[in-house]
């Protein structure tokens, strides 16, 4: 066996070789197992206001809607207003004709006529009874002129005078019933013609006597239930006014949640996600619960919060649909960190602070939290970096960086 020097140089140099081999392939495989640091987002933690607020949707309204209905059984004419078309107090905003009389047939129709010709009779004998009465009542007046005359003559007694001043009384008497009876006829022949004349063709093209509704107060109409011209009945609506200019919000919130807000509380509104928010505060909070069913299909319990907007509100209107955010309590000069970044540990709560690229566990003690914004009592400091959504991947000590 040669064992030269060159030899042994050979083989210690492709011992070295492999050696440097072994290391490399070794040094790869501790590269490639080694943890690789998570992408994640981070948010900061900071000092501000805390607001605890019920966020829930709802609609406007009009404060003050009037309601005009018809006040009898009447034909309403076509409407000549349209939703949104203004309205001064006293204008007419509806317009409503007599109904047609019923139809009848000949037979009555010739009863009626006769009945007018009885009245027209009975008219003309109680006017020829009171001429006939008033004839009566001359010549008593003459009689008792005469009687007056003889007695201070001492040529009739006193008894003859009376009964002559009696005579006269009676006839006068009978003159005033006789024209009594003569006003009951004429009413009487005036019913019966009025009978006759909603019996004639054509009676219901003749019918007068218009109704006229006008608006009550200066507003704008908000709702129209009839557009055409149709029969109405007594107490049929037909149209609503209100002021659009003083309009209120009201937000349907649960009854649990109900008890933490008062009268006077700030309310943020939103009528689209680019619009800008209307301030407004809470009027009042309904007494009573309704039932409402949500999209889950789950049966609520939910009260009305009436929320008050500042007058002349540009850009809204009856029935506009709003996001409502309820300020029930606020704090300054508190510790923030988003909501995001908190973690359920058991009853506690935890946040992943990023340290030197690693990610650190660290609990916290929470005093109150919404849904943008977590009250931070302690466990963080102004201006450290936490993990948004954090997950099940991230463990304490954990490798981070930052997504750009």
């Amino acid at each position: 066996m040669n064992n030269t020097p060159a030899s042994s140089l050979a083989r210690y140099r492709r011992w070295v070789l492999w050696a440097l081999v072994a290391v490399l392939v070794v040094g790869l495989v501790a590269w490639a197992m080694q943890p690789r640091p998570i992408e994640v987002e981070v948010g900061r933690v900071s000092t501000g206001r805390f607001e605890q607020v019920i966020e829930e949707d709802g609609h406007l309204r009009v404060k003050h809607r009037y309601l005009i209905a018809a006040p009898t059984l009447a034909e309403l004419t076509r409407p000549v207003l349209k939703v949104g078309d203004a309205v001064r107090a006293g204008d007419v905003v509806a317009t409503l004709v007599p109904v047609a009389p019923q139809m009848i047939d000949a037979r009555t129709r010739e009863v009626l006529r006769q009945r007018v010709g009885s009245a027209d009779a009975a008219r003309l004998a109680a006017s020829a009874q009171v001429r006939r009465l008033e004839t009566a009542l001359a010549q008593s007046d003459l009689e008792a002129e005469r009687a007056t005359r003889l007695a201070r003559e001492n040529f009739i007694s006193v008894s003859a005078l009376d009964q002559a001043l009696l005579a006269q009384r009676a006839a006068r008497q009978a003159l005033e019933a006789g024209r009594a009876e003569l006003r009951v006829a004429e009413f009487a022949q005036a019913e019966a013609r009025a009978a006759l004349a909603r019996a004639e063709p054509g009676a219901a093209a003749r019918a007068d006597g218009l109704w006229v509704l006008r608006s009550p107060v200066d507003g704008r109409v908000v709702k129209l239930h009839l557009d055409s011209a149709a029969p109405v009945t007594a107490g049929q609506p037909l149209l609503v006014i209100g002021d659009t200019d003083a309009v209120e919000a009201v937000i349907d919130v649960l009854s649990g949640e109900v008890q933490q807000i008062a009268p006077g509380a700030p309310v943020s509104l939103s009528l689209a996600a680019s619009a800008p928010a209307i301030a407004g505060q809470v009027a009042r909070v309904e007494p009573v619960a309704f039932t409402k069913v949500s999209a889950l299909g789950i049966e609520e319990q939910r009260v009305n919060v009436i929320v008050d907007l500042p007058p002349g509100t540009p850009g809204v209107g009856d029935g506009f649909r709003v996001d409502a955010r309820i300020t029930v309590s606020a704090r300054d000069g508190v510790l923030l960190v988003p909501s995001a970044a908190l973690v359920r540990d058991g009853t506690a709560w935890r946040v992943f602070v990023v340290e030197d690229g690693r990610a650190r566990a660290r609990a916290v003690t929470l005093q109150a939290r919404h849904a943008d914004a977590a009250w931070v009592a302690d466990g963080l400091r102004e201006g450290e970096s936490v993990l948004l959504y954090p997950g099940t991947t991230v463990r304490d000590g954990q490798a981070v960086r930052v997504r750009e």
